[in-house]
C-alpha cells in the first residue's frame, strides 16, 4: 500500500535542470514542499524518494492528512506460528 503510494507519486515527479545543467531539480506539485536536488537525475530521484518517505512519516506522525492515503480500517488478526 504504502511501496504503491509512493511510486505513484514518484511517477507524477516533474524534472528539470538547473544552475546551468550542473544539477537536477524535481518537485511533486501535488503534495507541498516535497522537492529535491541532485547532481544526477539517480542522485535526485532518490533524494526525491527520501524527502517523500520523510514528508509521509511526518504527516502520521502529526496527525495529518496525507493526500490519496487509503489506510485500511477494521481489526488486524496477528497469529503466532510455532
Amino acid at each position: 500500500m504504502l511501496q504503491n503510494y509512493i511510486s505513484n507519486y514518484l511517477n507524477k515527479a516533474k524534472y528539470e535542470l538547473i544552475d546551468n545543467g550542473r544539477n537536477f531539480y524535481a518537485e511533486i506539485k501535488e503534495l507541498r514542499g516535497v522537492w529535491a536536488t541532485g547532481k544526477t537525475l539517480e542522485e535526485c530521484r532518490q533524494n526525491l524518494l527520501d524527502t517523500l518517505e520523510g514528508w509521509v512519516i511526518l504527516r502520521l506522525r502529526k496527525n495529518l492528512s496525507v493526500p490519496n492515503l487509503k489506510i485500511p480500517t477494521g481489526r488486524v488478526s496477528l497469529k503466532r506460528y510455532a
